[in-house]
């Protein structure tokens, strides 16, 4: 699927707004139709976006199904007051009031899918503990099937607990495990994988690096998507090239240092890391997260769009990389442009680092925020 850009990511509608049906096959060749384009700031004009668009294309979400594929995190809260230090060492003794669990990692894009409305089927490794079957308890919750989860009895479920005090993290313990899955995990991974995929409309690839899409996983899984010709979108940890082939890659400035190998200090620098991951990639476009300062677009051979992001209080970023992604997949397969999808999914970040802890955004939530987000982004030319 080399080559493939994200202006060809349209949903795959029928007169009637629904995608017809595979029945038994694994995969279809997907028919697309190319999203009206809008104006740039890529030739120094002002940014052109309808705000009645984007709340149509919000609206298609409902009819988009995606495939989620990537490491699982349960992520567990313990959460509390500190009015004193303990006497045995100078640390704060938390009073505990409340202690939740939540999918994160990949199975926080599951959660952002579901929050905004989308369809969706997930697959990824767990462990033969509690831990993994509260993760396949809070997919059902979701009215997510399971049965894309490989329990593997050779390694851990990745758990991530935090310690949280009056809106502060004191403390994380993680257990996990880097370590790739061994041959009789990666060949049911790849069984769950091909089953998987009827009615879905596109892939989106989380990589936390947990060892789940570790080598050979992640290329046998670009193989298995590119023989059903589904558009790919990746939030990858390292190694491009087991992703070459996918459409987009969407990683924050941090990464696009590491990943292209280029230090960024300018413009200049990141128009080469973004065309450096994009080589690395086959010609995928390329979305640079940059926090407070939105997002830099690269699609295909045209200059770097700047779209910026409308102030907000924030109060925790944690997850808003998961949610940027989650709409940015579901906005290009209802139709979106590449610009249309950024300015979306800026507002769905919005609303998360709005929240504490790992936080979704709902459709009605983002909604609320799109018309700050098209004046942010209009005010970025």
């Amino acid at each position: 699927m080399a080559g493939n850009t994200v202006s060809q990511l349209a949903v795959r509608v029928g007169r009637h707004g629904h995608r017809a049906r595979r029945g038994r096959q694994r995969c279809a060749s997907a028919a697309r139709r190319g999203g009206d384009r809008l104006p740039s700031n890529a030739g120094g004009a002002a940014l052109s976006l309808d705000l009645s668009r984007l709340e149509s294309l919000l609206d298609g979400f409902a009819r988009v199904r995606l495939l989620v594929f990537g490491d699982v995190v349960l992520d567990e809260y313990i959460w509390g007051d500190v009015d004193r230090v303990s006497p045995e060492a100078p640390v704060p003794v938390v009073r505990v009031r409340e202690e939740t669990v939540m999918l994160g990692g990949a199975g926080n894009v599951v959660r952002n899918i579901v929050a905004l409305g989308g369809g969706v089927s997930f697959c990824s490794v767990v462990g033969d503990d509690a831990a993994g079957r509260r993760v396949a308890s809070l997919l059902k919750d979701l009215d997510v099937d399971p049965r894309g989860l490989v329990v593997a009895d050779s390694r851990p479920t990745t758990r991530k607990t935090r310690v949280v005090a009056r809106s502060q993290q004191i403390v994380r313990f993680d257990r996990e495990t880097s370590e790739r899955t061994d041959d009789d995990v990666a060949g049911r991974l790849r069984g769950v994988l091909e089953s998987s995929l009827a009615d879905c409309d596109g892939v989106v690839i989380e990589d936390y690096g947990k060892g789940v899409l570790a080598p050979p996983m992640g290329s046998d899984a670009m193989a298995i998507f590119r023989a059903c010709n589904l558009p790919v979108v990746v939030d990858p940890k390292s190694d491009l090239e087991t992703f070459r082939g996918a459409s987009l890659v969407k990683p924050n400035l941090r990464e696009a240092e590491l990943l292209s190998g280029i230090e960024i200090h300018d413009a200049q620098d990141l128009a080469a890391a973004a065309a450096r991951m994009r080589e690395d990639l086959g010609g995928a476009d390329v979305i640079v997260t940059r926090g407070a300062e939105g997002m830099t677009l690269f699609e295909g051979g045209t200059k770097a769009v700047e779209v910026r992001t409308a102030p907000r209080e924030v109060f925790d970023v944690q997850g808003a990389g998961d949610t940027t992604i989650s709409a940015l997949a579901l906005a290009l397969r209802a139709g979106a442009s590449l610009l249309e999808a950024a300015v979306i999914a800026n507002a769905a970040a919005g609303v998360v680092v709005g929240k504490v802890g790992t936080a979704t955004a709902s459709a009605a939530e983002v909604r609320e925020l799109l018309r700050g987000a098209v004046e942010a982004a209009g005010a970025g030319s």
